[in-house]
């Protein structure tokens, strides 16, 4: 029985996520794109995983650099992550009129969001049309506090907390 990739993507729709730009910079070009397929992998030592098609210009980036910045976008950050997203192909840079800044590897951050990350790739696994990154932290900031940015359903929503438990609701 084959799968159909319609009936994929209805399935993945259920899974909440919350939105990133992972962004590089190579031969003196940078490029990012909104991503969700981000994981925290350990602490000790600093992993994460993020998946990246492998026809996009960003994946090209990060495979010659071998760094990415990540930004973990604000609920105030809709509009970034569809530029990112490339929901608008007449935005040539998507850095135009966005302030960055750079950590250690000089992948480029945006400024605003709820955190950031400064990444090494040590170590690649081919994904189907993805390829899996994994990436050392070298340096990280952001507290966590602020409204996240979460993608469910083909569209953003804001959390809101749930009571404490005992609490009605």
């Amino acid at each position: 029985m084959t799968l159909d990739a319609e009936n994929l993507r209805s399935a993945m729709r259920a899974w909440s996520a919350g939105v990133t730009v992972v962004a590089a910079v190579h031969e003196g070009q940078k490029h990012g794109m909104t991503v969700n397929s981000f994981t925290s992998i350990s602490l000790d030592p600093a992993l994460i995983t993020v998946s990246l098609q492998q026809s996009t210009r960003t994946h090209e980036m990060v495979m010659g650099s071998r760094a990415f910045g990540l930004t973990i976008l604000s609920a105030a950050q809709s509009k970034i992550s569809e530029i990112f997203a490339g929901h608008f192909p007449e935005i040539v840079d998507r850095f135009s009129g966005l302030q960055t800044e750079t950590l250690v590897t000089g992948s480029p951050l945006i400024v605003g969001g709820l955190a950031w990350m400064d990444c090494r790739v040590v170590e690649t696994f081919n994904a189907g049309m993805n390829t899996l990154f994994i990436a050392e932290v070298l340096a990280a900031r952001g507290s966590g506090e602020g409204q996240a940015l979460v993608y469910h359903n083909r569209k953003y929503w804001q959390l809101s907390q749930l009571p404490e438990s005992g609490e009605k609701i």
